[in-house]
């Protein structure tokens, strides 16, 4: 299977001069970068470029929220036994922390518990729970965060079990409807609602601003829960728009400072410099905190939110990034087998539009991964697929723009075990032998769906710029469009006929630093993977983003090549 290059489409240009205000103080590439991402007018320009908290709606326009609030307050006064259940990703366990953070803060001592992914799987299974009862004492509420919105029967055997229960998630709701639970604070449990975009620990953010509305706490900071609300909403992909852009701009802000000591030795040792972006915490903190899930180690995670001394806080980031790097070398391997069994496939116009592997050699916890590079390396949707000694196959997968893995999942229904998820990532659970039904079933509905133009990988630019316009004041404006993400995703520039100042210089990991010129101006630039490529002759045209980049205490502005091509 080989990739595909991709069609560079450069977006409209800037807007016409009448369009503009008099005296208008935004720059013209920052108002064009803007209205790209529907913001138009002063108001919302000036509430995208400078989000405040004062901005944050009233909590208890969630749904079931004053029941949620109502039936905690009941179990805190009544000294009642809580548990709080959590999933063993970023957003899991850092909506355990808020939830243990308040909960304390009034006076109650809950217990946590956290599933092994490989052994019991997501959310309230049977084999959790049964663990759950076991190793402590049975709760008269049971708090779910980041999970809970499709366990309709698991609650319902809890509820009759004389087990009250609140769900605190951000998943859709199941084929069986809502559960029968005390309170479900989910934004997408309301058709049509509000927040929808928000992650779980964002929601636990509201639940528990909730709670403080109706009883304060003296000397309860809100805001010093932001650093961990914006790791978890940036870690977890969701759409960086509405209040999500106010609690991650206002998160990043803290986090250098935070005075959570698991979260500065995290900073410390991943190597970041006193300055905190969405990079950094899609790239180095939110890694190492999900590896701890992946290799089934979720409590080591959360310990180290929860740690109360320096020592017992870099202690425990020094073994997350041990499980950082078990999760790297796993990663490696599965990929290499991975483009090895392509290979050996062939190219079948039949099969050709997506990619199903599975082999009984490749970690659970690390297939989700390797779908994600393949897709983007090769662009077709992909499930990657660890199968255990009894030949059951656990598949995550991961889409392209146009292709619905939950359509995928309805359409191949009766040859699989189970599946969920959503339109870009989901999972499933196959019998091994079912794997080439699946594989050709999945093409089908690919081929059935699509255009061959809406499968064709494209690279769009959002602006045209010169290397003369790259300035440190360039970037101070362009900057207040952080944080980067899903739904703000950062912008892809187009610079025309770029010459090269000296030879690439080669670097480990077939990284390339270039010394690139365009007319009399020359910039520096980075091309990570750039040595693994047959690069044509100059003068080429650059696909380039760009950054802050901060040593030794000066400051430069990054240009990082995306892809080149010769120049048009």
């Amino acid at each position: 299977m080989q990739t595909t290059p991709a069609k560079w489409i450069l977006r409209n240009g800037p807007l016409p001069d009448e369009a503009v205000p008099a005296g208008d103080p935004v720059p013209a590439i920052l108002r064009q970068l803007l209205r790209q991402r529907g913001i138009i007018g002063a108001a919302q320009v000036k509430r995208f470029l400078h989000p405040r908290l004062k901005d944050l709606a009233d909590p208890f326009l969630l749904p079931d929220m004053a029941a949620a609030v109502e039936r905690i307050l009941a179990a805190i006064d009544r000294q009642e036994k809580i548990c709080i259940f959590g999933d063993y990703d970023v957003d899991g366990v850092t909506s355990i922390t808020l939830m243990r953070r308040i909960l304390e803060a009034y006076g109650n001592q809950p217990r946590h518990f956290v599933p092994i992914r490989s052994s019991e799987g997501y959310g309230l299974g049977e084999a959790a729970l049964e663990r759950c009862t076991r190793e402590g004492p049975k709760p008269d509420l049971l708090i779910t965060v980041d999970c809970g919105t499709a366990s309709v029967d698991e609650i319902a055997t809890l509820r009759a079990d004389g087990i009250d229960v609140v769900v605190v998630d951000h998943h859709e709701p199941g084929p069986k409807g809502p559960p029968d639970c005390n309170a479900l604070v989910n934004p997408k449990a309301r058709a049509g609602g509000d927040f929808t975009y928000l992650c779980a620990a964002g929601v636990t953010f509201k639940l528990v601003h909730a709670l403080l509305k109706t009883r304060p706490l003296a000397g309860f900071e809100l805001k010093e829960l932001l650093e961990f609300v914006a790791v978890a909403t940036i870690a977890d992909i969701v759409p960086l728009i509405g209040e999500n852009r106010i609690l991650v701009r206002q998160g990043l802000q803290r986090l250098p400072g935070t005075p959570n000591l698991g979260l500065r030795a995290l900073q410390k040792i991943s190597g970041m410099n006193g300055r905190a972006t969405g990079a950094d915490v899609g790239f180095r903190l939110g890694p190492r905190l999900n590896a701890a899930g992946r290799m089934d180690a979720p409590l080591d995670a959360l310990a180290t939110l929860l740690a109360d001394g320096d020592r017992q806080a870099s202690e425990l980031a020094l073994k997350l990034d041990g499980y950082n790097r078990e999760r790297q070398n796993h990663e490696l391997r599965i990929r290499k087998e991975a483009l090895e069994q392509l290979a050996a496939l062939g190219s079948d116009s039949a099969h050709d539009s997506v990619i199903v592997l599975g082999s009984r050699d490749w970690h659970p916890g690390v297939v989700g991964i390797v779908a994600s590079r393949l897709m983007r390396q090769f662009h077709k949707p992909a499930f990657v697929v660890a199968i255990d000694a009894d030949g059951m196959g656990k598949g995550s997968g991961r889409s392209i723009e146009g292709v619905s893995l939950v359509g995928t999942i309805n359409a191949c229904r009766e040859l699989l075990v189970a599946g969920g998820g959503h339109e870009m990532a989901a999972g499933i659970s196959i019998r091994e032998d079912l794997i080439p039904a699946f594989r050709a079933a999945f093409a089908a509905f690919v081929l059935r769906t699509t255009t061959p133009e809406q499968r064709s990988p494209k690279l769009v630019l959002d602006a045209e710029l010169t290397l003369d316009q790259l300035s440190l004041e360039f970037l101070d404006d362009y900057e207040l469009l952080h944080p980067f993400g899903n739904g703000n995703p950062q912008p892809l520039f187009l610079a025309r006929r770029v010459e090269l100042g000296g030879p690439p210089e080669h670097l480990k990991n077939s990284h390339l630093r270039l010394s690139l010129r365009q007319g009399i101006y020359e910039h520096e630039a980075m091309f990570f993977g750039g040595g693994e490529r047959k690069l044509p002759d100059p003068p080429w045209d650059i696909a380039f983003t760009i950054d802050r980049n901060t040593f030794r205490g000066r400051a430069q502005l990054q240009v990082t090549l995306q892809d080149l091509r010769a120049a048009e």
